[in-house]
């Protein structure tokens, strides 16, 4: 019991596993985020950008439904 009251164990007690569609939906999301990072990613070195134009953004948006699609 001590040990519980010092060191606080019970407030990190192991919460609920995510249900499979929410691992899936999650999965699904973070591989859509790093499609985008490697398209933002190419585009800026292909281009050699120092700074973000509006024009650049334009484009990259551009690209990003593109790849959407």
């Amino acid at each position: 019991m001590a040990n519980v009251l010092t060191t606080g164990a019970w407030l990190s007690a192991p919460t609920k596993k995510p249900s499979f569609f929410a691992r899936l939906l999650r999965a699904y999301a973070e591989s859509n985020q790093r499609r985008a990072d490697r398209i933002v990613a190419e585009y800026v070195a292909a281009h050699g950008l120092q700074k973000l134009s509006d024009d650049a953004e334009r484009q990259i948006g551009r690209l990003l439904v593109k790849a959407g699609q």
